[in-house]
């Protein structure tokens, strides 16, 4: 009997539930309607934007882009830059134009590097750093020369703490013992020596298959004797 009683007091609960459930949507049945619609009409001005706006936008870089990589592959980096007055705009006018595409993303990457390699480290800096990407080799590679710039800036401070960003980044045999050496480098030319033993060991430790490694020990007892001598 109680069993029965449990049974039917359950029954009574989840059908008030529903009732309240069934009295809301009654109730707000109006602005539920304009909600729905509001979220399929947000879901269509997404969809339109892409394939109307975004993705179109992001051909015509590419198409844009292509004459600039011809360019820069010749090592002709003042045309790929500023471009050539007839059939090419040049990375930073794209970079501009379409920075908010995948295509006008690398043109920023190709723009700092060309800057960094006409000799214009502080404009390279502000394009590379405003170049995103998910891949880590290419993402390793702009903030390492981004560490490039600021020596080249005279910023050796600086430097460093991209160097080891960049080998963080790449956490592989090819690319971090690179940024690590530079870092070491630069830390010895700080006078911080133990610092650039830290990550000369890192090297020897860490990336001991690497071509940096083969003669790391050489850095590794440098550093050492004129930590000793400070």
């Amino acid at each position: 009997m109680a069993k029965k009683k449990q049974e039917k007091e359950k029954e009574l609960e989840v059908g008030e539930i529903l009732s309240r459930s069934e009295q809301f949507i009654e109730k707000n049945k109006k602005s539920l309607t304009y909600g729905i619609i509001g979220v399929v009409a947000l879901a269509g001005l997404i969809i339109a934007y892409h394939y109307g706006y975004a993705q179109p936008r992001n051909e015509r870089a590419k198409v844009a882009i292509f004459r600039g990589e011809q360019f820069f592959e010749r090592d002709s980096f003042a045309l790929a830059l500023n471009g050539n007055g007839i059939d090419f705009d040049g990375f930073e006018a794209i970079a501009d134009q379409y920075g908010g595409t995948k295509a006008g993303n690398l043109a920023k990457a190709y723009t700092g590097i060309c800057y960094y390699k006409l000799g214009n480290p502080e404009a390279a800096i502000k394009w590379l750093k405003s170049y995103r990407d998910g891949d880590s080799q290419i993402a390793s590679t702009m903030t390492g020369l981004i560490g490039d710039c600021y020596v080249s800036a005279g910023n050796t401070k600086d430097a460093i703490g991209y160097f080891e960003k960049a080998a963080a980044k790449a956490d592989n045999d090819l690319l971090s013992p690179v940024y690590l050496k530079k870092a070491g480098i630069a830390y010895e030319s700080l006078n911080r020596y133990r610092d650039a033993i830290k990550v000369y060991t890192a090297i020897k430790e860490k990336y001991s298959r690497s071509t940096e490694a083969m003669d790391i020990d050489k850095y590794i007892t440098r550093a050492e004797i004129r930590a000793k001598l400070q």
